[in-house]
């Protein structure tokens, strides 16, 4: 029997006698109230909060910064920089994200650097540590930590986006606090909450935090559902949790989505941990396949093409695809990834799928059960960017049915390059 590179036999898959589904280009609209000027947000967010902040001439602030994929975050963190300097102060940046960049300070400098993060470009120093010092103990038994340059400054201003998150659900999201409690806790802080249960320890952890860590500001920041800055709010400390709160509910608003339920299969042409915390926002792919319980979408089959470089090979996430190809494979940093996973309890998510060698062969695999014409499939850039859409041409009947979606073009034959891989024109 003939062999396939992949180790499938070709009588199982010959991606030439597939036939694929035609799609057509969607755009999906949504409010556009991106803030058209960053540097005059952050001013007015400050000036909001003039005389009654504790920011003074000469005091060392540090500002976090984390490893989410923020939209044009150097430019914010810079105009933030900026701000204090002003005022005064002698600001410092630290990195904020817990495990990532394989809990090594070389490689969180590295994550900074590939969003533009860079003494350079800041006009301050950045000063990175693994260290960190306990803040003391929950009532349920457990440490919290702070980075050790941010606990020894003069103040902290806490620089971050608030959205849902990938673990916590209900009043509970990313934001303010999470920075506070997870991502200045370091690798030790990270594993310690994680390891307990993130959803039950998070608030009590943050709490203590809050009232332990010298925080003066929070900065917070909320995308639209084009994933650009819609607003831009100084938090003072004693205001955290309400802002939290107030803004994740404000966030939801604005999280986008796939209209269509349910799916056979959604292919994701990049994945990574600047998209999401999780690889794939669970939001959109349900969160189920991030914490398990019943599902929340009917999607049969997902498929990954590609991680993007933002994750210095950190594919966590990826095992809640059902299939992948050998270029996304062999990115993987399996040390980066790995220690997230053990540090967000999260090895199921670092489970590699079936790996095929082409997109051409991952699509005719995902796609092989479904006719052509009849096959409910989207293909998406990343969970991220869902305003355009490539939709089956099985779909375009529910695709005419709802005004807020708009056909772009007429549904066409997928195009593949020489090497098989997929190619698309808009």
């Amino acid at each position: 029997m003939q062999a396939h590179s992949s180790g499938l036999p070709w009588r199982f898959l010959d991606p030439a006698q597939v036939a694929l589904p035609r799609f057509a280009p969607v755009r999906q609209r949504f409010v556009d109230d991106t803030l058209p000027d960053l540097r005059a947000a952050v001013a007015a967010a400050f000036q909001s909060v003039a005389g009654r902040h504790r920011i003074g001439p000469g005091q060392r602030i540090a500002v976090t910064a984390g490893s989410r994929g923020i939209f044009r975050i150097a430019e914010i963190t810079r105009h933030v920089v900026d701000e204090l300097t002003a005022l005064g102060a002698q600001p410092f940046i630290v990195p904020a994200m817990g495990s990532h960049g394989g809990a090594t300070v070389a490689g969180q400098l590295e994550v900074l650097r590939g969003y533009g993060i860079t003494e350079e470009a800041m006009g301050c120093p950045i000063h990175a540590t693994m260290e960190a010092v306990s803040l003391g103990v929950t009532e349920a038994g457990y440490e919290v930590f702070c980075d050790r340059y941010a606990y020894e400054s003069d103040g902290i201003v806490l620089l971050n986006r608030v959205k849902p998150h990938s673990i916590l659900v209900g009043d509970l999201g990313s934001g303010l606090l999470k920075i506070l409690a997870i991502g200045l806790g370091k690798q030790v802080g990270a594993d310690a909450i994680h390891s307990k249960g993130l959803q039950e320890h998070f608030l009590p952890a943050a709490r203590l935090a809050a009232r332990k860590a010298p925080v003066v500001l929070g900065m917070a920041l909320v995308e639209n559902s084009y994933d650009r800055t819609a607003r831009i709010e100084a938090v003072l400390p004693e205001d955290l949790e309400a802002a939290d709160l107030r803004l994740l509910n404000l966030s939801k608003t604005y999280l986008p989505n796939i209209p269509f339920e349910p799916l056979d299969v959604l292919i994701v042409r990049q994945m990574g941990k600047d998209i999401s915390g999780a690889g794939m926002d669970p939001n959109v792919v349900g969160m189920h396949r991030r914490i398990g319980g019943n599902p929340q979408r009917e999607i049969r089959r997902i498929v990954a093409l590609d991680l993007t470089e933002g994750s210095h090979g950190n594919a966590i996430g990826v095992g809640m695809a059902d299939l992948i190809t050998d270029r996304l494979r062999d990115k993987i940093d399996h040390e980066a990834m790995t220690i997230n996973a053990l540090t967000s309890d999260f090895l199921w998510g670092i489970k590699v799928p079936l790996s095929l060698p082409t997109d051409r062969e991952a699509l005719a695999l995902a796609l092989r059960p479904f006719s052509p014409e009849g096959a409910r499939a989207v293909l998406i850039r990343d969970t991220a960017h869902l305003d355009t859409l490539w939709v089956s041409e099985g779909l375009l009947e529910e695709v005419r049915a709802q005004d807020t979606l708009e056909v772009l073009g007429e549904p066409r034959a997928l195009a593949f390059d020489e090497g098989g891989s997929l190619v698309l024109d808009q």
